[in-house]
């Protein structure tokens, strides 16, 4: 996935799908698995040197184990935000994102962040296997 056309006044965002998660209950507890690790570890290498200022996440333990290794990487402050929990939309991460200084990374769920990048571009949603992330400009 790839960057997107600017929107004036627009914050860079990369907005990234928690990385590969163990099967369980209940849903909320489900941690990374040793290969999402391992993508929450490339993640971060790969986000270093975009320097965000701030990585938001859900409140979900596989969202919040992805979001912490992009910040630790990063060296990013880390939000978990309630609004970024399965269900988010383009409003919610619009309000999440309020205020907060670009670039910034958002990780999520699926299928919320292929909505939301769908929503933000135009097209389709795009596909956002475990570890994806897009560029895009979120219109602030």
């Amino acid at each position: 996935m790839g960057a997107v056309g600017a929107y004036p006044g627009a914050v860079r965002l990369f907005l990234v799908r928690h990385a590969e998660a163990a099967p369980g209950n209940p849903d909320e507890l489900r941690p990374l698995t040793p290969i999402g690790r391992e993508q929450a570890r490339a993640l971060g290498e790969r986000l270093a040197p975009v320097e965000p200022a701030v990585v938001l996440s859900s409140p979900l333990l596989r969202a919040r184990e992805t979001a912490s290794a992009i910040a630790r990487a990063t060296g990013a402050e880390l939000r978990v935000d309630e609004r970024l929990a399965p269900g988010a939309t383009l409003d919610a991460l619009l309000m999440a994102a309020d205020g907060l200084e670009e670039p910034l990374v958002a990780v999520g769920h699926q299928p919320d962040c292929g909505e939301i990048a769908a929503a933000l571009t135009g097209g389709d949603p795009p596909a956002y296997p475990p570890a994806g992330v897009a560029e895009l400009d979120l219109p602030l």
